[in-house]
């Protein structure tokens, strides 16, 4: 069994991985000296109270960040080995390969069909763009819900659809990594379960890296989850054991709700 920082990684090289990861907005600091693997195809779930910096470090791993004219980050987030922040590397395939999922659905004004294959066509893709758009929304469990409807706007649709249909635009593009920014938080509780599912099917095929408010959502899609408090990362481990057995006090604190 292959371990890095006592991660079981599968005997694998981790997909994702911080090495002293720190990041400033102008003089505030927002997440400091923080050192994480995310091992291929496992769910890792970021929980911590509102400011904690959950958010900004799952940035880091799409450069998102560069994006704030006042952020400074400093350390390594290496995908697959590589340095994301080296001088060579394109920001715009960064976001190509390891996606990215918001909190609120934000569904382009244009047909499902051309939400879906909007990522497709920037890239100039010659493949077949029906079978890529069918691809994709089968693999957010859409398909079957619009199939009949392509040409349809996607701000018909529901929010839980609107949701799944933004997983889908993102799938097109053929990514390695989902990272998700509290997903479902704006959802009713069943569009919030067909999220969840799919996040555990989805991991099949992606490594995914997943901000929660929700605990109990946390405990039920990942694999590992780290918890963050003040910019720090104060514990990080298979899930079944933070949640049961946490070896940190702070976190026992926080995950049976005496503070958060």
């Amino acid at each position: 069994m292959a371990t890095t920082h006592g991660i079981d990684t599968g005997g694998r090289a981790p997909a994702l991985e911080a090495r002293g990861l720190t990041v400033h907005y102008g003089q505030k600091r927002a997440v400091h000296d923080v050192s994480l693997v995310v091992p291929t195809n496992q769910v890792v779930a970021l929980i911590g109270p509102s400011g904690c910096g959950k958010s900004t470090l799952l940035r880091c791993f799409n450069r998102m960040n560069d994006l704030i004219p006042s952020a400074r980050i400093t350390g390594e987030a290496l995908f697959r080995g590589q340095d994301l922040y080296d001088d060579a590397v394109d920001p715009v395939e960064v976001r190509r390969r390891i996606g990215m999922v918001f909190q609120k659905p934000n569904p382009f004004p244009k047909s499902i069909y051309d939400n879906t294959a909007f990522g497709p066509r920037i890239q100039g893709v010659d493949g077949d763009l029906d079978s890529i758009v069918e691809r994709a929304l089968r693999s957010a469990a859409l398909w079957d819900e619009v199939s009949d409807r392509l040409r349809d706007s996607a701000l018909t649709l529901s929010g839980g659809q609107q949701q799944r249909l933004c997983i889908a635009r993102t799938l097109a593009v053929q990514p390695e990594i989902l990272l998700m920014d509290e997903p479902a938080s704006a959802l009713d509780p069943i569009a919030t379960q067909r999220i969840e599912e799919l996040i555990y099917r989805l991991k099949r095929d992606y490594t995914i890296v997943i901000v929660t408010h929700n605990m109990q959502q946390a405990a039920r899609v990942s694999d590992y989850t780290a918890f963050l408090y003040m910019g720090e990362l104060v514990e990080y481990g298979p899930t079944d054991t933070l949640f049961t057995n946490p070896a940190e006090e702070r976190t026992e604190a926080y995950v049976t709700g005496r503070f958060g």
